[in-house]
C-alpha cells in the first residue's frame, strides 16, 4: 500500500516573483528620438475601417505630387504596405531578430522596400503574442530609420496604426506625429470608435506636438451620422470615399487605386486623394475636440 504524504503549501519554495514581461521586447521610448522635419501622419481608426488602404492611396498621392514619402505599418498583420509592394515584405521585428537583435548590423535594404511609384515602405511588425509590447517596434523602427539617415531624405512620413486603443503600439506614433488622422464609416461602431481615439490623441497632446488634423470618411455615401458626431465634439471631414466594388477589388488585386484601369468613379476618387494630399501638405489648422461620454453618444447617435 503506498502512502501520501501532503506538503503544507508554505513550505513549498517559489522562484522570486518577476515584474510581469519580464524578458519580453519592452522598452521605454527615446524621448529624444524625433523624426526631422518631415510632415509627419498617424492615421488611426476602429479595426477594418481602411486604415492601409487609405494610407497607401494617400501616400502615393504624396507621391504624384513630388514628395519623398516613407509609410510605415504599424500592427503586428504587416500588411499595411501591400498595395504598394505587392507582397508581405519581412518586418522590422524579423530583421532585428535575424541579428539576434543587434541593430547595428542591418543594413537598409533588410527592413526598407520600395514600392509604387517611389513610396519607401517600412512594416514594424510586432513580437509575439502575449511577449511585449508594439510601442517598442515602433519606437525602434524610427530608430533604425534615424540611424540610416533615411528620414533625412523624406518629405512625409505615414504612420498606419492598428486600431487598439489601450496598447502601447497605438501610442507610439503620437510621439512623432504632427497630425493624426481618424478614418470612419458612417455607422455607430466606427464612430464609436473615433470617440475613444479622440480622447487618446487629447491626452497625448499634453506631451507631445501632435495635434487632430481630421477626419475621412471611407465607405460611407452618406455622412450625416459622421457630421452629427464631428459637430457635437470639434472636428471636421477632410475627405470622403464612397463605398465602392473598385476599392475593395483593388485590395484583392495588390494594387493601390491609382493603379487601376480608369473609369469615371475611380478617377473621382483618385481626385479626392490627390486634393486630400495637397490640403495636408498645405497645412491643417489643429483641432481641439472635446470626447463624450459613452452613454452621450448612445443618445447622439441612437434609434429615436
Amino acid at each position: 500500500m503506498t502512502t501520501t504524504t501532503t506538503v503544507p503549501m508554505s513550505s513549498i519554495k517559489r522562484p522570486p516573483r518577476q515584474p510581469d514581461g519580464d524578458g519580453s521586447v519592452q522598452v521605454h521610448l527615446d524621448p529624444s528620438v524625433r523624426i526631422g522635419t518631415a510632415k509627419v501622419f498617424a492615421v488611426y481608426g476602429k479595426g477594418g475601417i481602411g486604415k492601409s488602404t487609405t494610407s497607401s492611396n494617400l501616400s502615393v498621392a504624396f507621391s504624384k505630387l513630388g514628395k519623398r514619402v516613407l509609410q510605415i505599418g504599424c500592427d503586428p498583420k504587416h500588411d499595411s504596405t501591400f498595395t504598394l509592394t505587392k507582397r508581405l515584405v519581412p518586418t522590422v521585428i524579423d530583421a532585428l531578430e535575424g541579428v539576434d537583435f543587434h541593430s547595428e548590423e542591418l543594413r537598409t535594404e533588410d527592413f526598407v522596400y520600395e514600392g509604387y511609384n517611389g513610396v519607401m515602405c517600412v512594416e514594424a511588425g510586432g513580437p509575439p503574442a502575449g511577449t511585449g509590447c508594439g510601442g517598442y517596434v515602433v519606437g525602434q523602427t524610427v530608430k533604425l530609420l534615424k540611424e540610416h539617415h533615411l528620414l533625412e531624405e523624406t518629405d512625409v512620413v505615414i504612420f498606419d496604426v492598428l486600431g487598439d486603443v489601450v496598447c502601447g503600439g497605438f501610442a507610439a506614433p503620437l510621439q512623432h506625429a504632427d497630425r493624426a488622422l481618424i478614418v470612419t464609416a458612417n455607422d455607430f461602431d466606427s464612430i464609436f470608435a473615433m470617440n475613444r481615439i479622440v480622447g487618446a490623441i487629447l491626452a497625448k497632446s499634453r506631451n507631445y506636438n501632435v495635434r487632430l488634423g481630421g477626419v475621412i470618411a471611407n465607405r460611407s455615401d452618406e455622412t450625416d451620422q459622421i457630421d452629427k458626431f464631428n459637430d457635437a465634439v470639434g472636428l471636421r471631414t477632410m475627405a470622403r470615399f464612397p463605398s465602392l466594388d473598385v476599392i475593395r477589388q483593388s485590395r484583392l488585386k495588390k494594387s493601390t487605386l491609382f493603379e487601376m484601369e480608369d473609369s469615371p468613379e475611380l478617377i473621382a476618387v483618385q481626385q479626392e486623394y490627390m486634393r486630400l494630399a495637397a490640403s495636408l501638405w498645405a497645412g491643417t489648422d489643429p483641432l481641439v475636440a472635446a470626447p463624450m461620454k459613452d452613454r452621450d453618444i448612445f443618445d447622439l447617435l441612437g434609434f429615436q
